[in-house]
Parts: structure tokens; C-alpha cells; sequence
């Protein structure tokens, strides 16, 4: 699922959002339209919502206010405050596709999917920071032991305070079921070694495209992805991983707004032999 970019509301919005420049929406849209046409080239059933109304620019980053379990899916309570209605958005969503509620994280629970990455099919990690708090995790952990399925959580760090998103996928992307691209100074020592326990392989990212959104990947299958142009030793290094990179142009739609192809996409179904 992806969600069309909304125009803004006012001229002022980008700054209420903390977005690096004013919207060009022109190009948002343009931008959007071909990371659209390049997961339907890719044999990815694209479902498009949205444009949502005016005003709700955060909305793009399909990925944050649900996630999806073979039971259903859970609508997620956002931590940042004008995003806390998009849960709903997703749900109208779930509806129409006949997808059930598995659970909803409800008040003063937050979590958002930026924060969660499934360790395997059976364990879900969960990031404790700024925009999924303990009491968020609990609900979670409870709604999913219901289908059995175990949560594991970490600490985010700092970094830059409450102001600036830092996700857990800030700083990994799975690649395929053993396979992520990470930048390991962020990540907590305890995830580091959950993932090498698992048999997990790490490729790390060149130092300088942390901020660039080089570890922001999209796996289309498993070993072939989908990155942001312009970090190429990110790229360069997946290749000799052996995997294969296409890129998009996210001048507007991810540099602008922080948020890269993981961000903007919401996986509802992946084919165990994909």
C-alpha cells in the first residue's frame, strides 16, 4: 500500500512538519507517480490510497501507523502528534481489502511502524524512543502473544532529541530473511547480537550517507531492492553483496520530508517464494 501525497494546507505547513524547504507538490506528485510505476514494473501489486486531505503531508510514509500479521493487521497510535489520526486512514483502507483487525494500540500507547521489524515470522522487534513508548510495546506485546508471536524491544539512542524521527529502520532494512543493511554505531549492542544470533548478515553503510537515508531500503524480493538515489557506496557495497539496487528520485518525497522507499510503503502480503 502506498499513499498518494496530500497537497499542503497552507503555505507554512513544511515548517509545522519540520521539512527541510517549502513543498513543490508538482514534483512530490511526479516523484511519487514513478516510484509507483517502479514497483508495478516489478511484479509488486501496488494498492493506492490518498490523496488524503489537505494538511495531512505525513501521511506519504504508508509504513508508520499499521503493521501487518498473518491474523490481520494492528492499527498503530502515532507518537508525533499531527500524525495521530492516520491510524483511521489505514483502517478505511484494511476495510475495502476485506484485511481484519487483529488490534488497535489505543491511548497513551504509541508505536509507530518505523520503530518494528520482524526478526523472523515469529519475533518482532520493537524500538523504546521518542515516538513508541513502554506503554505502546505492552499493548503490543499483548495483541500479538494472542497469535504467538513474541516481542523483543531495544532502546533508540538520543541522537537529536525528540524533535528529529529516529526510527529503528533509521538504521536497518531487511534485505531478505537473513539479510539487512545497517548502520551499526546507532543500533543497540543487544539488537546487534539478537541479529547474529538469528544468522543474520549485516552489510554497513558507508559512514557519510547515515544522514543521506543509505541504510533506507526496500526489499521487492528477496536480494533486489529499492534505494534512494545519490548514496551510491550504499549501493555499491549491496552490489558486491550480491544484490541487485534500483533507485529513485526522492528529492521531494524523501530528502525533503526524511523518509525513504521503506517509509513511503506499506507491505500488506510478501510471496514466501518471491
Amino acid at each position: 500500500m502506498v499513499r498518494r501525497p496530500a497537497n499542503p494546507r497552507t503555505g507554512g505547513d513544511w515548517e509545522k512538519f519540520g521539512y527541510v524547504h517549502p513543498i513543490d507538490q508538482t514534483r512530490a506528485e511526479r516523484e511519487h507517480a514513478a516510484m509507483r510505476q517502479i514497483l508495478a514494473s516489478n511484479h509488486i501489486d501496488v494498492i493506492e490510497a490518498g490523496p488524503d486531505e489537505a494538511g495531512r503531508l505525513d501521511a506519504i510514509f504508508a509504513f508508520d501507523p499499521s503493521i501487518m500479521t498473518d491474523q490481520g493487521a494492528v492499527i498503530l497510535r502515532m507518537g508525533k502528534a499531527l500524525r495521530m489520526d492516520e491510524g483511521a486512514l489505514h483502517a478505511k483502507t484494511y476495510e475495502e481489502l476485506g484485511i481484519p483487525i487483529l488490534g488497535r494500540i489505543k491511548d497513551p500507547g504509541t508505536v509507530e511502524g518505523g520503530d518494528t521489524m520482524w526478526i523472523n515470522e515469529r519475533l518482532l522487534a520493537v524500538a523504546l524512543g521518542y515516538r513508541t513508548n513502554a506503554e505502546g510495546i505492552r499493548q503490543l506485546r499483548e495483541i500479538l502473544a494472542g497469535i504467538d508471536v513474541d516481542v523483543v524491544s531495544f532502546d533508540l539512542p538520543y541522537f537529536h532529541g525528540p524533535d528529529e524521527c529516529l526510527h529503528l529502520l533509521s538504521m536497518i532494512s531487511p534485505l531478505a530473511s537473513d539479510l539487512a543493511v545497517v548502520y551499526k554505531p546507532m543500533m543497540a549492542v543487544r539488537f546487534v547480537e539478537l541479529l547474529e544470533e538469528q544468522g543474520w548478515r549485516l552489510i554497513e553503510i558507508p559512514e557519510n550517507e547515515f544522514d543521506t537515508m543509505g541504510c533506507n531500503v526496500l526489499a521487492l524480493a528477496p536480494g533486489k531492492c529499492l534505494a534512494l538515489a545519490g548514496n551510491d557506496g550504499t549501493k555499491r557495497r549491496l552490489e558486491e553483496a550480491g544484490c541487485e539496487v534500483l533507485t529513485y528520485e526522492g528529492s521531494e518525497i524523501s530528502r525533503n520530508r526524511f523518509g525513504g522507499p521503506t517509509c513511503l510503503t506499506r507491505p500488506i502480503w510478501r510471496m514466501a517464494s518471491a
